[in-house]
């Protein structure tokens, strides 16, 4: 679970609401707040326009996708790096085939792939080619995603405007009314609110979000590749081992050097 996601929204929503308690002598500043069809237009509507910019299928799974916010993605680097230092060393020792029984037993299908492609004899360019093509590929499975929840993040406000508009208009129309123009005025403003709530609370920071998360795993990703070619070429397990641990923040890559430079 993400703290940092549920913290950063209750945080947000809390000020919201110490905001509206406090300028306006009580609970009933918030409850000014709350107003259905302001929400409705601007959650539902803004949402059945990202419709209309996505597929079905990318549209449909919106929420799957805001779901993965809420929690920490951990690909066990050091765990990864443990297991490739150890293919090196039993590559140079025995030689690349010697790896293939090893094979079945990873978890990790990328560096499985990538090293059977090294068992199998073949050409480094095209390994490297071949799996920079599915990382490039992940990427722009990530970027569907991230470019929906930016999308709705910019229609948000466009709607709460539209909100604005319409009690504006309703207001204008009907000036000799007096008791309507309060309620009028009120969805104009509110639903502009809105707009900017979902957009700025929720919306963009989990595309950003979703956004770090594609930034991690292509580092992952990308060390495993550097790992696979390195393995491959037969380096030095130490100058390998470096290589990988360069992927790693300075804390994590500290207790690994103890554990695989020790002399």
């Amino acid at each position: 679970m993400d703290l940092a996601t549920i913290v950063g929204i209750v945080g947000a929503f809390g000020m919201l609401v110490f905001t509206a308690v406090n300028t306006a002598g009580g609970m009933i500043g918030f409850i000014r707040l709350l107003n259905l069809p302001s929400f409705a237009l601007v959650i539902v509507g803004s949402y059945f326009a990202v419709m209309v910019a996505n597929n079905w299928g990318t549209a449909l799974g919106a929420f799957s996708i805001i779901k993965r916010t809420f929690s920490v993605p951990s690909f066990n680097e050091q765990a990864i790096i443990q297991k490739l230092v150890a293919f090196s060393e039993k590559a140079r020792r025995e030689g690349l085939l010697a790896l293939e029984d090893e094979l079945e037993d990873l978890d990790d299908e990328f560096m499985k792939k990538g090293l059977r492609l090294v068992v199998d004899g073949t050409d480094q360019t095209i390994i490297r080619d071949l799996m920079e093509l599915e990382l490039t590929q992940m990427q722009s499975r990530h970027m569907v995603n991230i470019n929906m929840l930016n999308g709705w993040a910019a229609l948000a406000p466009g709607f709460g405007m539209m909100g604005t508009v319409i009690g504006l208009v309703n207001m204008l129309s009907n000036l000799e009314d007096k008791a309507s123009i309060g309620p009028n005025m009120a969805m104009a403003l509110i639903t502009t609110l809105y707009g900017s709530i979902v957009s700025n609370t929720t919306v963009m920071p989990w595309a950003r979000k979703l956004q770090g998360q594609d930034t991690y795993e292509t580092s992952v990703k990308e060390m495993i590749i550097e790992g696979v070619l390195s393995i491959q070429a037969g380096d030095n397990t130490r100058i390998l081992a470096m290589k990988l641990m360069a992927y790693l923040n300075p804390g994590m890559r500290k207790s690994m050097e103890a554990e695989l430079l020790k002399d």
